[in-house]
């Protein structure tokens, strides 16, 4: 059995800028860091990486081919990373140089502003690093101009309005890349389309091998896991697309597939439910009337 890679625990963004042999912040609790001022292979490779507290990369542009969802793609016109605390991380591997910005922000920051309580809505702070949002040359002025904003500020001495003005540009910033992202998952139907397509596919062999019988009903964390897909990337792309959850999905495809069991098979509705990976029949009935408003044998009926 291999050693697990060590893991930098970098409590405070003092130490992080320590580590990355950078001035000291003028703020103990906010930095703003340019790329190309950090020395290349800070960090040995192969080893992980876990802040306490939340990142933001800015990336004005990409060479080569980026990872994506399961697929790889070219982008040129640059892209947003996001980093909540503990999230463990692998630095890239190969890097001949460093292009771009990160905002390090402590959670203490914006604790006593209504940020505070709402970052968690922020559903990108959960994707993973293959799930970015890439940004249209417009998008990459508006970030760009934030960021110049937040640096413009970190650059003036402390005053008292200094934590207002960088919090909401915090606010703001993760504002526009809400709007983003739900144009990304528009604009790049085809990618999640195919998600999509696979997730039924997934779903229907679950019914047909008959996991359920062993397994249980299918979890998100299961299906998330066996598309390669982030638990809340997953959930708001099918959201903006198909108006449901994963959860949702999940339940939607069951009920399909209980309806074809109720309509072509002599089951009752306890081998049905069980079939299906429910432990209990008036689980399932529930959940069906919620869906449909009428119970299983009521549709069963309706085939005569």
């Amino acid at each position: 059995m291999q050693p697990q890679p060590d893991i930098h625990h970098i409590k405070s963004i003092s130490q992080l800028m320590r580590i990355l042999e950078l001035p000291a912040p003028l703020h103990p609790l906010i930095a703003l860091v340019d790329y190309n001022k950090v020395p290349i292979g800070i960090f040995p490779k192969g080893n992980r990486i876990s802040l306490d507290f939340y990142k933001i990369s800015f990336k004005p542009s990409f060479t080569g081919q980026i990872k994506y969802g399961q697929g790889y793609y070219d982008f040129e016109e640059g892209g947003l990373a996001f980093l909540k605390p503990k999230q463990i991380v692998f630095p890239p591997e190969e890097v001949e140089s460093y292009e771009g910005m990160a905002l390090y922000f402590h959670p203490d920051f914006i604790r006593t502003y209504p940020l505070g309580s709402t970052l968690n809505n922020y559903g990108f702070f959960s994707y993973d690093v293959s799930e970015a949002l890439f940004l249209s040359a417009k998008e990459k002025e508006i970030i760009a101009g934030l960021f110049a904003v937040i640096a413009g500020e970190l650059d003036n001495n402390i005053d008292a309005y200094s934590q207002d003005v960088l919090v909401s540009q915090i606010d703001l910033l993760l504002n526009y890349s809400n709007r983003f992202y739900n144009r990304q998952f528009i604009t790049r139907k085809a990618v999640n389309h195919d998600i999509i397509t696979a997730l039924d596919r997934l779903l229907n062999s679950y019914f047909e091998e008959e996991n359920s019988l062993k397994n249980g009903l299918p979890s998100v964390k299961y299906i998330s896991t066996e598309l390669k897909q982030s638990q809340r990337y997953l959930s708001d792309m099918l959201s903006s697309l198909t108006g449901l959850n994963t959860q949702q999905y999940i339940q939607n495809a069951i009920i399909e597939k209980a309806k074809e069991k109720l309509s072509r098979t002599n089951l009752s509705v306890s081998e049905i439910a069980y079939g299906l990976g429910f432990e209990h029949s008036q689980s399932f009935s529930k959940l069906f009337k919620t869906k449909t408003n009428v119970s299983p044998l009521e549709f069963r009926k309706s085939f005569g």
